[in-house]
């Protein structure tokens, strides 16, 4: 399949003026048709990073004459986003709250509120296994400068006193919030990918563009539409276990796909593994998971979900999905003398796997 790039250049303006590569209206037509001729399956690629990765658009070339202007507004709301909501940036609105509310309620926008609101209900209806308060953990486990280390028993539980979303008061006349425990930090880090892939869907559908894959790095994917030749847009899966291998494949259609794994963020200590994902109700790293996949009808929701579902283990998720038919769901997890076990649940999809695999 071959396909035309436009990565984001070192100036917003050298984009809008032309200095890469975009031909005029007719251009794009003219050339698009020569390329569909020769290679129907062509697509186009654009490019940013943001939030750590890189966010990609990928459309059918020549379907949309106003796609690159689409795919930057598209691009541009994710930057906006990450300005608003990183823990990072200590101008961000996350920071400001992050400052004062153990202290006093804090008023913010109705955005961020909204955005804040629908992580505490996912908190309850997962029984605390999504929390973005688990914060002090990952800075107790070294997750969040990226420098872990295995913390002592007296400074887990001095981290787990400062977590739980039950220690948040919420004012939903002021739009305003306080956190009940001093040194309470919240962070959006599970689910910031999937609100931007949604959020940059929505301005690109809105653009009268109905068939794309928009992509927050590789754990968080929204499809449009259907790719030229198909009826869905085929993802593929990395494998947790072998980063330059594929796990399998699931075909997408108006769908999300979100995936949380630690197969780049752990560390080995006395001969044990110690992965990124921390269940907020331990405070310790979930052992008996590779990776967890979820297929929901948003890209926030399939992100937040595949953290929750990863720290709930197979029978939990299994639960919560008896009453949502729209969610599938991919657990991959170690197994003694194999490769891994796959668990697929859910039947809002389909799972290709690779040859070598089997699905349980």
């Amino acid at each position: 399949m071959s396909k035309s790039r436009i990565h984001e250049p070192t100036s917003r303006r050298s984009f809008l003026s032309g200095e890469i590569f975009r031909p005029k209206p007719d251009e794009v037509s003219t050339r698009a048709t020569r390329e569909m001729e020769s290679q129907t399956a062509q697509y186009m690629e654009f490019s940013r990073r943001a939030m750590a990765e890189d966010f990609v658009i990928y459309t059918n070339a020549g379907e949309y004459i106003d796609a690159y202007d689409a795919a930057l507004e598209a691009l541009d709301e994710v930057t906006r986003l990450e300005k608003l909501l990183s823990y990072f940036d200590e101008e961000s609105e996350i920071s400001r709250i992050n400052q004062l509310a153990d202290r006093d309620f804090v008023e913010t926008t109705e955005e961020v509120y909204s955005i804040l609101k629908y992580c505490n209900d996912l908190f309850f209806r997962t029984d605390g296994a999504f929390d973005i308060t688990s914060t002090a953990l990952w800075e107790a486990w070294g997750f969040m400068k990226r420098r872990p280390r295995l913390p002592s028993e007296e400074e887990r539980r001095e981290a787990l006193e400062r977590v739980s979303s039950r220690k948040i008061l919420w004012d939903d006349a002021r739009y305003a919030l306080r956190f009940t425990q001093k040194g309470m930090r919240i962070s959006l880090g599970s689910v910031g990918k999937g609100l931007a892939t949604d959020a940059a869907s929505a301005i690109l559908r809105a653009s009268g563009m109905e068939n794309f894959l928009l992509c927050g790095g590789v754990s968080s994917v929204f499809a449009s539409g259907a790719r030229r030749g198909r009826n869905d847009w085929l993802v593929g899966l990395q494998h947790p276990a072998s980063l330059k291998e594929r796990l399998g494949e699931i075909p997408l259609e108006n769908r999300a796909l979100g995936t949380s794994g630690s197969a780049t963020q752990f560390f080995w200590q006395n001969g044990k593994r110690y992965g990124h994902v921390l269940d907020p109700r331990s405070g310790l790293p979930v052992t008996n998971v590779l990776s967890v996949s979820v297929v929901a009808p948003t890209a926030a929701e399939a992100d937040a979900l595949a953290t929750a579902f990863y720290v709930m283990g197979v029978d939990a998720t299994r639960d919560f999905c008896k009453n949502r038919p729209d969610l599938s769901v991919l657990f991959v997890l170690p197994k003694v003398g194999s490769d891994c076990e796959i668990h697929f649940l859910g039947e809002s999809c389909s799972f290709i796997p690779s040859k070598k695999e089997r699905t349980l």
